[in-house]
């Protein structure tokens, strides 16, 4: 990570989040819904690979049969993925992505230590990601505080990552989204449940104090009025799919513009007409 680059996450706190998750163990449902996607999304590869990188701390027990050998590596705290068995023909990431401040730079260094032809595959949160307490924090801080104070983390655009990928160096980028409703039956559950999956706010730019009682108040009665369904909050997860694979020329290439021997018009049955 370059010195130039705006620090958006703490990584002490995002350390400090993951080891208190360690602690309370509780039901991480969203990751092993998005372990499940990656898994279905392997299962469609008919290729049998060799040497997996799993990037994370921990690699699941369901992901183990896609791949012979297994070295697992997480970013350190410069952001680097040390790593001295290299290259491998595939890595897969479950949200070990998801506080890192270079994510253009993390991309290029999974892409390097990949063989050509290997397969990245990812999951990280989306833009939609918790927008309904995003918006109940800018309400509430907005009225109580006359100001709003970073909450929530950015998510990213699914829209966005494709061209994040090709940036990266990949090749055959795709981007695809799933997306889960949770209700709530309060917000402590939510909290909690944020918290299990070491979801808590580590923006670098957070406010160091406590929540105020006013601020909190005035979230949750907005939060009910105005996300609730059946008496309970409804909370949105959106997680990404990323896709790519390190260049190599058996793969499929896009045509050179004007080298059509046909037209498309003929193809569709329409008269071409001229702007």
């Amino acid at each position: 990570m370059t010195a130039e680059r705006p620090m958006i996450f703490d990584l002490r706190a995002v350390q400090a989040a993951r080891a208190r998750a360690r602690r309370i163990g509780g039901d991480r449902f969203l990751d092993q819904a998005a372990l499940e996607g990656l898994c279905d999304r392997l299962s469609a590869v008919t290729r049998r690979f060799d040497h997996g990188l799993w990037i994370g701390e921990t690699l699941p027990p369901a992901i183990r049969a896609f791949a012979r050998d297994w070295s697992v590596v997480d970013f350190d705290e410069r952001e680097v993925l040390n790593i001295d068995k290299a290259p491998f023909d595939l890595a897969v990431s479950l949200y070990s992505l998801q506080a890192i401040n270079d994510l253009p730079g993390a991309l290029i260094q999974i892409r390097r230590v990949l063989k050509p032809d290997g397969l990245f595959l990812a999951a990280l949160f989306g833009g939609e990601t918790l927008r309904e307490l995003r918006e109940s924090f800018a309400v509430a801080e907005t009225e109580m505080s006359g100001g709003i104070s970073p909450r929530v983390a950015p998510f990213a655009d699914v829209r966005d990552m494709g061209a994040l990928l090709q940036r990266a160096g990949f090749a055959l980028p795709v981007a695809d989204v799933e997306r889960l409703q949770v209700r709530y039956r309060d917000f402590g559950s939510l909290v909690r449940d944020l918290r299990a999956h070491a979801q808590g706010n580590v923006l670098a730019a957070r406010r160091r104090r406590f929540l105020g009682r006013r601020v909190l108040n005035a979230l949750v009665a907005y939060y009910s009025a105005h996300h609730a369904q059946d008496g309970k909050l409804s909370t949105t997860f959106e997680t990404l799919y990323l896709t790519g694979w390190a260049p190599h020329q058996s793969q499929q290439q896009p045509l050179k513009p004007g080298s059509a021997k046909s037209r498309l018009s003929d193809a569709l049955g329409t008269v071409e007409r001229k702007l």
